[in-house]
């Protein structure tokens, strides 16, 4: 039963669409499903930080006002940089060559996925909000129930996403170098526009 309900949380949470969905399939797409998984992996370290850092009771400095505005700043600009990087840097690559350059440090991508998702505001009140689905609403108490629930729940985003990364890597023979540079300025403006919400939701904007 509890293996399930983290199944079912885990879909739900794997298909709620933001910087992270585009990215796993941006990278898949056009550079290789292996390389789609290793971002989708850094993505799940980032998840299981947050899950043990809220288990451990450091939910009150996440929930502080002032912390979530400095982490909006942080993740703000981050995203702004990484989409300022598809749109402007990676472009002109496209436009210089129509082979896939092979990225020889894969680690670069695991801390993509990482950064990327680490620094969303979103992400630790979304495991806020489990944890305490997981408490109140399960019933959830002993330390081996929850390790269950989120260990369901963390495999079957991964497995979800590694899923996404293998249907945008079997679309990597149609990529041209003009729908190349199509896809990193949809990128890119869509990690930015999130970068400029995050920034502005810190600055109580929006």
């Amino acid at each position: 039963m509890i293996v399930i309900k983290g199944i079912q949380f885990g879909i739900v949470l794997a298909f709620l669409a933001g910087p992270v969905f585009f990215a796993i399939l941006q990278t898949s797409a056009e550079r290789g499903f292996t390389k789609g998984v290793l971002v989708a992996l850094g993505v799940s370290i980032s998840d299981a930080f947050y899950v043990v850092v809220c288990y451990l009771g450091l939910i009150s400095l996440i929930e502080s006002p002032t912390f979530r505005d400095q982490m909006a700043f942080v993740g703000g600009s981050i995203l702004i940089l990484f989409g300022s990087y598809h749109l402007f840097v990676k472009t002109r690559k496209a436009t210089a060559t129509a082979k896939v350059a092979t990225e020889t440090k894969p680690y670069r991508y695991i801390l993509k996925g990482f950064f990327i998702n680490a620094f969303s505001p979103m992400v630790p009140i979304l495991w806020i909000g489990y944890i305490s689905i997981a408490s109140i609403d399960l019933g959830l108490v002993e330390d081996s129930e929850f390790a269950v629930f989120f260990l369901s729940m963390l495999a079957t985003v991964l497995l979800t996403d590694i899923a996404k990364a293998y249907l945008a890597g079997r679309l990597s023979a149609l990529i041209t170098p003009k729908r190349m540079i199509w896809m990193n300025v949809i990128v890119g403006i869509a990690l930015a526009i999130y970068g400029v919400r995050l920034i502005a939701t810190g600055l109580h904007l929006i």
